[in-house]
């Protein structure tokens, strides 16, 4: 077992540093005291900011560049036969990997705060950072995203709460110590390591097992499968969510022209007050509503519930204007990546623009698109053109089944969809057959960003 604190003031070597946690747990690092170095195949603004902190990074991936490393982090993607990885081997020096190390960090805060769930976990996060944040409780801050509020993916706070994105993907958050677990959702994704909806729910359930008797789990009460969750936690319970019967609820649900909703907060059948989100979607209630029940367990009051939410005005990649295609022509990115986030996105767009909607996709690895087809299949009901890129493989070799093609082809059973095999290409499409008023709607997790970027010509305001 590794003590990180056994390391402070020493090197720590980060192989993929430029990931959005790998660099957001670095920083924290430099802002206790350890020396970080790192490596990563590009160069990003998350490195440059790394290096800002004193960080000291290279491009690539080369052996000698752990000669001096104290102890080494690597992620799930950076396999053993990794040149850095394997010269650690040589010379003996231990081996964390990220999800461990995010573990040992959050041991050192007194008050462990992790989100989890299936979808929505970077916004709930960055709604309950706001928050605290405004409300001057000084937390840690970790999460999946780019949050403008604290300049990035992280904030080292000098407060005693550790706020954190719990990620399900190969159990990573069983290696976690959370004192309150939110659980937002439970779904079926991850088919590449989850065997089916009973393995997934059992991996929640350990989970909030990890919780102390004096701890708090917090989940959503709409969702059968979060609710048969919830119950197994070792710890008090409480709920949220819309349809009733709740701790935390929200009534009264309003929507103006740009897709954002209002709602009254109810606790335990009282009005607290009037919630007005800055962010677009029906689905961002939810996610609200899990950041006030954290909120109100840290003992906060509305007022400090309202400036928090009101301040959240999206996470980068989550909803994000990017610009423009053409004049009139409005370009929207979004992480959504699952059927069920595809739909939600979707339904958002739709309710913000009622005018034509194009919809371009990059599903995101081989065994997410063949295991959850027929869900997306019927995802995409709210798109008027659909536009099938090529799957982005992420840490899978190709399964030979052109499941990107197929889901172009049976979307256009019945609607208007097509595969286009490279963004140029889509690029090209969309500049042919777009006209003023339309919106283009860029979803996927994987480089499909590149996209939305390129074609965005000009900065527009919403």
């Amino acid at each position: 077992m590794i003590n990180l604190e056994d390391y402070k003031g020493r090197r720590v070597h980060f192989v993929g540093i430029g990931g959005i946690s790998m660099s957001g747990l670095a920083e924290i690092l430099l802002h206790r005291g350890y020396k970080v170095t790192g490596s990563d195949i590009n160069r990003t603004n998350l490195t440059e900011r790394l290096e800002d902190l004193g960080a000291v990074i290279q491009q690539g991936h080369e052996p000698q560049l752990v000669n001096d490393a104290d102890l080494l982090v690597y992620t799930a993607a950076v396999k053993p036969d990794n040149p850095e990885r394997k010269r650690a081997g040589e010379l003996g020096i231990p081996e964390m990997e990220r999800a461990a190390l995010l573990g040992e960090i959050m041991k050192q805060y007194p008050v462990r705060i992790g989100i989890a769930g299936t979808h929505g976990k970077t916004t709930a996060t960055s709604m309950t950072a706001c928050i605290l944040e405004l409300a001057n409780l000084h937390p840690t801050i970790h999460i999946g995203g780019e949050l403008d509020l604290i300049g990035g993916n992280t904030k080292a706070g000098n407060g005693e709460i550790f706020i954190f994105e719990a990620c399900e993907y190969v159990d990573s958050f069983l290696q976690f110590h959370p004192t309150i677990a939110v659980v937002l959702n439970v779904d079926l994704d991850h088919l590449d390591h989850f065997k089916n909806m009973d393995h997934i729910k059992r991996s929640f359930e350990r989970y909030l097992a990890l919780l102390p008797e004096d701890g708090l789990a917090i989940g959503l009460a709409d969702d059968a499968n979060t609710l048969e969750v919830l119950k197994s936690a070792p710890s008090a319970q409480e709920t949220f969510g819309v349809e009733g019967g709740d701790d935390v609820q929200a009534k009264n649900l309003d929507c103006d022209n740009r897709g954002h909703f209002s709602f009254d907060l109810f606790v335990e059948g009282t009005c607290l007050g009037r919630i007005a989100l800055a962010v677009p979607g029906r689905h961002n209630v939810l996610n609200a509503l899990a950041a006030s029940a954290v909120a109100l367990k840290m003992g906060l009051g509305i007022e400090d519930i309202q400036r928090g939410l009101e301040a959240y005005t999206g996470t980068h990649r989550r909803f994000e204007l990017e610009g423009e295609l053409m004049p009139g022509v409005s370009v929207y990115h979004d992480y959504a990546h699952h059927p069920t986030e595809v739909k939600a996105t979707l339904a958002t767009a739709r309710a913000l623009h009622p005018k034509r909607l194009w919809c371009v996709f990059q599903p995101h690895t081989y065994t997410r698109t063949a295991k959850l087809f027929e869900l997306f299949v019927d995802a995409f009901s709210d798109a008027d053109e659909v536009i099938v890129a090529p799957i982005y493989a992420a840490r899978e070799p190709n399964d030979g089944q052109n499941n990107d093609a197929r889901l172009a082809q049976r979307l256009n059973e019945k609607q208007s969809a097509i595969f286009l095999n490279s963004f140029d290409t889509i690029s090209c499409h969309l500049a042919d057959h777009c006209t003023p008023g339309d919106m283009v709607l860029i979803l996927g997790a994987g480089d499909i960003e590149k996209l939305a970027i390129a074609i965005s010509h000009s900065a527009v305001t919403a």
